[in-house]
């Protein structure tokens, strides 16, 4: 890190034919570093030459993994009795029982549950870069009002934290009013944790008279940070940006001052998939943000986050070069029962695959509980007679479910990241 820049280091206005020739030069060790030191990713990626995914083409072919996967091999991997790993055969680091040669710092525990391991080395989880961007700098005083407690919110924050040379007051969550007493007599410079929290901590100051002046700047992640909020806390001399990072895979993309996306983090490669599958979408449509880590402790290849987004054209006015996103968008996963039975995305991508003339697909379910229509709106490149029962066909093959069709023409679904839109009435 360089402080005395505009950026957190040189990485980040690097012009973007240089990194990308480095991420793609990096991807071939990262993807044998997998098949190595992961057992799991070993089993995934069986009979794939490393050597050769020197490209996002190459890579878009691996499999994506996709969150109820890791959690399905972490409970397998919890009861096995020859290959117990509450990890489920992906962390490439942890502690003597599981006779890893290189130790974890910490484990965490996230609803599911599921296991994280965190790496010894400082800033693991990236969250400097965010943090710098944000305003913060070294001999700054951050409240941390992310949890200490199982789960790595509070530790993610604080590791870029410490790494900026900046010093840390673990709040946690809760006990607001002894939080609020510790930001005004501390003078603390800085907060981190959900955007929420902090109004809350705001208005309490301002309902019991106490002031914050040194509380200029804030790095939020774990909710929603609309505009509104934004600009509330503008108005009450705290500046907020926010971050965007998980559990699995730490920071993935963070706010600049140019209030214009959110700019991906060197430590990844990021992609946009269509929910259900693999495959890339075009930049500006909105898919699933899928995660490839660039480090051996936990290397986590083509990681689904579940989460939906979109990329942005061109590159941040503040000089950082690397790929933006919109930022996070809702859940890709769409999955929904109708008629006693599970429609996943997955099959709504297949009976699209299965004819060439459908560019895209969405499911809308509709009627009430007991009464469920499905009907697929497909845009149609061409609509040749005999399409549609074609393709209801293939609905009844793929779902085990009737469901009509309607042919639409190219552009007219909706650029929201949903493959089933659930339009029944719960009353």
């Amino acid at each position: 890190m360089n402080a005395s820049t505009l950026h957190f280091d040189a990485l980040e206005n690097r012009d973007p034919a240089v990194r990308e020739a480095a991420l793609m030069a990096a991807l071939p060790a990262q993807v044998a570093v997998a098949q190595q030191k992961s057992r799991a990713h070993a089993e995934l990626l069986r009979g794939v030459d490393a050597a050769s995914i020197t490209s996002r083409a190459a890579l878009a072919q691996l499999p994506v993994l996709r969150k109820h996967e890791l959690l399905a091999r972490q409970q397998a991997g919890r009861t096995g009795k020859d290959t117990w790993d509450p990890f489920g055969g992906f962390s490439a680091i942890g502690w003597r029982a599981l006779g890893t040669v290189r130790g974890a710092r910490r484990v965490y525990q996230s609803p599911g549950p599921i296991y994280e391991p965190e790496g010894a080395q400082a800033d693991y989880w990236r969250t400097g870069r965010a943090l710098f961007a944000a305003g913060f700098r070294k001999g700054d005083l951050v409240h941390n009002s992310f949890s200490y407690h199982l789960t790595p919110g509070a530790w993610i924050m604080e590791g870029g934290a410490l790494a900026l040379g900046c010093t840390v007051f673990p709040g946690g969550v809760g006990n607001t009013e002894m939080q609020l007493a510790a930001a005004a007599e501390l003078r603390a410079d800085g907060y981190t944790g959900t955007p929420s929290f902090l109004r809350i901590l705001i208005e309490k100051a301002a309902e019991a008279g106490v002031a914050l002046p040194h509380l200029k700047k804030a790095l939020v992640s774990g909710e929603a940070f609309p505009p509104s909020l934004r600009d509330w806390l503008l108005e009450r001399g705290v500046e907020g940006y926010q971050c965007y990072a998980t559990a699995d895979v730490g920071l993935i993309a963070y706010e600049t001052a140019a209030r214009e996306g959110l700019v991906v983090d060197e430590g990844v490669i990021v992609e946009i998939v269509r929910p259900g599958t693999g495959e890339p979408v075009p930049d500006g449509e909105v898919g699933e943000v899928v995660v490839t880590m660039l480090q051996e402790d936990y290397p986590l290849v083509r990681f689904g986050t579940g989460d939906l987004s979109a990329a942005l054209p061109g590159c941040c006015p503040t000089g950082r070069t690397n790929m933006r996103i919109k930022g996070w968008m809702g859940r890709a996963d769409q999955t929904v029962k109708v008629r006693g039975m599970f429609v996943h995305p997955g099959q709504i991508a297949e009976i699209a695959r299965r004819h060439a003339e459908v560019s895209r697909a969405r499911l809308v379910v509709t009627g009430e509980m007991a009464n469920d229509r499905m009907l697929l709106r497909v845009e149609a490149t061409e609509q040749p007679d005999g399409l549609a029962g074609r393709i209801e066909q293939t609905i009844r093959e793929v779902t085990k479910l009737r469901g009509d069709v309607e042919l639409v023409a190219p552009g007219t679904l909706p650029n929201d990241g949903k493959v089933i839109e659930d339009a029944r009435k719960y009353e």
